[in-house]
């Protein structure tokens, strides 16, 4: 089933978790006298209600203000036709909706559209009475006991629905997290709803002018992340920029789009171009010569246009370079100035450069007044004054004999690996004259000597060589 031919209910009982087939008898009935003989279901009735709102005005699916206009995603009608929507031969219409928005009201869960747009200050003061809202809601709605107990009656009106709002707030943050430059955070108005019309709703839905309207203004009063006088509209940077909008806001802007508007006409072009180039191929191929003149004749109309729109990008792209250079250059000059000030403030207390250096040579009579007052102390009270030089040539000398030893140390080390080498060659050797001797000759023959005879030979002379 689609979302459009779904019923309000439909939808409920999909999306919802609190509109579950068993409590909808409960949801659809009159549950006013509840706030006293079941103050947790009554609660928990309106909580349901107040969710179920906010998400049919968010889908889209609410009745519009009128038929031809566009759903709005932020802000819900109340009315007749409201009641109607959610009305199902089951359960019926939903009898206690006009309590639901009342109470809505009264927390400033829904907020009549056009107090929203006018009132100076933020939807979170508390100087924002909830009575005063409520007391215009009777005024425009036409229902003068609606605060006196015909609460089921829903009035006829529009409300911003502030969760909804918040959360296409929430979006926007996310969204332009990537934007730095000054140039990159100014927009039109028009240009601004092109750029974020679809991105700040879930699913890509698209905002209505109005939803746009209370956006913008939400942003700028409430959460203070935009500056916006209903023309133009620039992104809050979060680093000590001036607040307000000025004429350098409004011709970034409005060059801006005018380049956004151009480099779209460009592509457009483009693709006609290549379109009409197509279409002179085919009639040719078809040997239809008319139709191929008249389309290379739109496509040479069209490249001499495509021609001038890409010079006019290009200098408005040079007019973009400059202004970015010019903007970067007023906030370094800026910088440089505050860093000026900060550092002569600075330089200020410490005295300037000739207070430092009355302080140094303040400081150096001190040191040596000091040392001065301690010799005579040491004089009066018969303390030795240690000499400095003799102290240095001491542990000089202890370093010097310490390093003797070490000298010493080795040598005596080396000594003994030479000596215990010598050793274990004697030793060598006396096994080698053992092993000769027990060698024996064969009588009547010359001697046979065999290799180990020889190889012992040899090293005995190799021995009494050395």
């Amino acid at each position: 089933m689609s979302q459009k031919s779904q019923s309000l209910l439909d939808y409920l009982v999909e999306n919802e978790p609190s509109f579950r087939k068993a409590r909808l008898p409960a949801l659809y009935s009159s549950f006013a006298a509840q706030r006293t003989l079941n103050p947790d279901g009554y609660a928990a009735n309106l909580s349901a209600w107040r969710r179920a709102l906010a998400k049919v005005a968010k889908s889209g699916l609410a009745p519009p203000p009128t038929s031809s206009s566009k759903p709005s995603l932020l802000v819900l009608n109340t009315d007749e036709r409201l009641v109607s929507a959610f009305e199902t031969k089951q359960y019926g219409r939903p009898l206690s909706l006009g309590l639901v928005i009342k109470e809505a009201v009264e927390n400033k869960e829904l907020v009549p559209l056009r107090q929203f747009l006018e009132q100076k200050e933020s939807i979170y003061s508390r100087s924002w009475s909830v009575w005063g809202l409520a007391g215009w809601v009777l005024k425009t709605a036409g229902v003068t006991d609606f605060l006196k107990g015909s609460g089921d009656k829903v009035p006829k009106g529009q409300f911003v629905v502030v969760e909804n709002v918040e959360g296409a707030s929430k979006a926007f943050g996310e969204g332009i997290k990537d934007k730095e430059g000054r140039f990159e955070r100014t927009f039109t108005r028009a240009h601004f709803a092109k750029v974020f019309n679809d991105q700040l709703v879930e699913g890509g839905r698209e905002l209505s002018d109005t939803d746009m309207d209370v956006l913008l203004v939400f942003l700028a009063r409430d959460k203070q992340m935009i500056d916006y006088d209903g023309k133009t509209v620039k992104i809050r940077d979060g680093e000590g920029e001036p607040e307000g909008l000025t004429d350098e806001d409004a011709s970034i802007a409005q060059l801006k789009e005018l380049l956004a508007s151009l480099t779209h006409q460009t592509l457009l072009l483009s693709k006609r171009v290549e379109e009409l180039g197509a279409q002179a191929k085919e009639a040719v191929t078809k040997q239809n010569r008319v139709a191929a003149l008249a389309a290379l004749k739109s496509k040479k109309l069209a490249e001499q246009t495509l021609e001038k729109r890409y010079a006019t990008v290009n200098q408005l792209e040079q007019v973009q370079t400059q202004l970015e250079q010019a903007s970067d250059n007023v906030q370094i000059v800026k910088v440089m100035e505050s860093s000026s000030d900060a550092l002569k403030s600075l330089t200020a207390k410490v005295g300037g450069v000739e207070g430092v250096e009355e302080v140094v040579d303040r400081l150096r009579e001190q040191m040596a007044d000091a040392d001065e007052v301690g010799k005579i102390l040491a004089e009066a009270s018969g303390t030795t004054v240690l000499d400095e030089g003799e102290i240095d040539d001491e542990l000089a000398e202890m370093e010097r004999q310490e390093k003797e030893k070490e000298r010493k140390k080795v040598e005596e080390k080396q000594q003994r690996e030479a000596e215990e080498g010598a050793k274990e060659e004697q030793k060598e050797a006396e096994d080698l004259r053992k092993k000769l001797e027990a060698i024996g000759e064969v009588p009547g023959s010359a001697p046979v000597k065999d290799k180990e005879t020889d190889e012992a030979e040899a090293m005995m002379g190799r021995l009494t060589l050395g």
